[in-house]
């Protein structure tokens, strides 16, 4: 086995390796002048079982260094090949919901199955019919047992409501609210009027004097998470906690977020690298979870367990 990081995150590619307790693999990626992007692996993988870590969050190079290395390696003769996008880019665009646009996630799919990609490890997809756009197998993991073991220590459960802030995130809300001890949910009925601007209505569930946990995938602007917070403290919520895997935090994101006053807390994982100021933000490691997930890959172990 050998485990890659390209240069989109290679902190968490190092926890990787070592939770997996073998060594980095040798590879060198440089830029001309322009830009380009070269990659160039240096050791030898042929017949070897290869990983290649990952996220495609913006810009476009990482996505395209990400597609560079899978042929590098395909053409350096691995035996396999598994793409391991902690964070999916384009996942958002998973259908054709107006005239004339692209189905982005699903050309993202092909671009990695094209380059030679044999298999595909990644992490709450935001949509999970992603998975039936490529033609290889796909592990998708989630970060549920991470956050839920954080939030059984960090908060009282008794009085508190889970919370999705739109009606295509019930199931996951359903989910941490029966993994934390069968807690009511709520949802807000939330309406997006153009890309990154939301327009909130009203909360169904009971909320009032209640601490209320706000359960996402991404965190982008962070628009949609003010707006719903507000929309709960104004109905009454005391304390307000935020939880979701990708902080993607677009421009100012990080900034508006940790002045909102009425949130106590926002947990996201490293599947992006942190940025910004963290005062009020607490970063999860998922390293040990796909650490684990490659293991089993390897060794063609079931790695069915980890998807709950």
């Amino acid at each position: 086995m050998r485990v890659f990081t390209g240069t989109a995150h290679p902190a968490l590619g190092k926890k990787i390796v070592n939770f997996l307790g073998v060594e980095p693999g040798k590879v060198n990626i440089m830029r001309f002048k322009d830009g380009e992007i070269k990659v160039k692996i240096e050791e030898n993988i042929r017949g070897r079982d290869v990983f290649i870590v990952q996220p495609t969050f913006p810009p476009g190079d990482n996505l395209l260094e990400l597609l560079l290395f899978i042929d590098a390696a395909r053409r350096a003769s691995a035996e396999r090949i598994t793409a391991v996008i902690p964070y999916f880019g384009y996942a958002r665009q998973d259908r054709k919901d107006e005239p004339r646009v692209p189905i982005s996630a699903k050309l993202i799919a092909d671009l990695i199955t094209t380059a030679g990609a044999d298999r595909v490890l990644t992490m709450d997809l935001h949509a999970d019919q992603i998975q039936g756009f490529f033609n290889i197998p796909v592990d998708h993991l989630f970060s549920a047992p991470v956050m839920i073991d954080y939030f059984k220590k960090r908060i009282d459960l008794d009085n508190t409501v889970i919370v999705s802030p739109d009606a295509g995130g019930v199931k996951r809300a359903r989910y941490f609210a029966k993994k934390l001890g069968n807690l009511p949910i709520a949802i807000v009925d939330k309406r997006r009027k153009a890309p990154n601007e939301v327009e909130v209505f009203f909360v169904i569930g009971e909320i009032k004097n209640k601490r209320c946990l706000i359960i996402d995938d991404i965190i982008d602007t962070g628009g949609t998470i003010i707006e719903v917070s507000k929309l709960l403290k104004d109905k009454g919520a005391y304390e307000i906690y935020v939880a979701a895997t990708h902080g993607v935090f677009s421009g100012n994101a990080v900034k508006k977020l940790v002045e909102t006053p009425w949130i106590e807390e926002i947990v996201v994982s490293d599947t992006i690298p942190a940025k910004g100021d963290q005062s009020k933000i607490k970063v999860l490691s998922i390293s040990e979870l796909l650490g684990e997930a490659i293991r089993r890959i390897h060794n063609s172990e079931s790695v069915s367990s980890l998807f709950i």
